[in-house]
């Protein structure tokens, strides 16, 4: 019948297309050695584990932009704004774990610093392995995502649409936000996850961050975006201009990743004992809870609600 043959020729031609789109996407990928062994790096663990860094990066930022989206100037090596270890197990929900940048470790080579340091001395090798060293949590794979490519793919999937329990008023981030729902460009959402403006500064901005993302992955892989080619072009190059990926991971590892937290994953902000004073200023212990919290992850068992933590406190 001439309908079916027309069907199965656009299936056909539809497969051809993807296949070939993403073949090209993932040679575009930016990629670095991020992932390297070293003597004692902890073995394989159960499920899959991704480290994602959001740099200060401004790659591929005009100056126009950087005044825009209020970015400032280039910062060299930069610094990670955003820690997030996201764990996929083998079985069960997916758990999005934002690592507070203040966190107090051991920097092999350096001495004992917040985490986000580790970036500044040494960059994704140096963070990995820092991670990786206190935790025990293998990492698979490595994604760092600068300013501009954030703000694209928010902007190809026609904004997204949060809700603020409270006005937010932040003339560093260049944002002025009024309370309750409404949709954010990626200016906007740029400002809205670098903003610090809260009683519980880092803290709530990571909890902030954690929302963002998995409504952008829902936002991502909705039918609405999936069959809209320009969207859907888009977002991928969106996401690939502004991407750094390991020189392991693919286009379709991605994929598997925006896949993965498309649907409610379980969010929380890494436990920790207190805060304490050393001699990087105030910083949040790593205690006997993060211990048994990342423990449960590399054994691949589930976490506690007790661990659960998923507010600013």
């Amino acid at each position: 019948m001439p309908i079916v043959r027309t069907v199965l020729l656009l299936i056909v031609v539809s497969v051809i297309a993807l296949v070939a789109g993403g073949a090209y996407f993932d040679t575009k990928l930016h990629r670095v050695d991020a992932l390297v062994d070293y003597a004692g790096r902890p073995a394989d663990t159960p499920g899959t584990n991704w480290l994602i860094v959001g740099s200060d990066s401004r790659q591929g930022m005009t100056a126009a932009q950087q005044k825009e989206y209020s970015t400032g100037g280039d910062l060299g090596n930069g610094r990670t704004d955003t820690i997030m270890l996201v764990h996929i197990p083998r079985s069960g929900k997916p758990l999005l774990i934002s690592i507070p940048r203040d966190l107090y470790v051991p920097i092999p080579g350096q001495g004992d610093y917040k985490i986000n340091a580790a970036y500044y001395f040494g960059g994704p090798q140096l963070l990995e392995k820092t991670f990786e060293t206190k935790s025990g949590v293998h990492i698979d794979h490595y994604a760092e995502i600068g300013f501009g490519g954030f703000a694209d793919m928010v902007d190809a999937v026609g904004g997204i649409r949060m809700c603020l329990d409270a006005p937010l008023n932040d003339p560093e981030a260049g944002i002025r936000l009024k309370a309750g729902c409404q949709t954010m460009n990626g200016r906007t959402a740029l400002g809205y996850v670098r903003s610090r403006h809260f009683p519980a500064a880092d803290l709530e901005r990571v909890v902030h961050q954690r929302e963002f993302l998995a409504a952008l992955m829902h936002k991502v892989t909705s039918p609405s975006t999936l069959i809209d080619p320009f969207a859907l072009w888009g977002v991928t190059k969106g996401a690939v201009d502004g991407l750094t990926v390991d020189n392991g991971t693919h286009i379709w590892d991605i994929i598997r990743l925006a896949w993965a937290l498309k649907s409610s994953p379980i969010t929380v902000t890494t436990p920790t004992d207190g805060n304490e004073d050393t001699d990087d200023g105030e910083a949040l212990v790593w205690g006997a809870s993060t211990d048994r919290f990342f423990a449960l992850i590399r054994a691949g068992r589930p976490v506690p609600s007790d661990l659960l933590t998923s507010g600013p406190g």
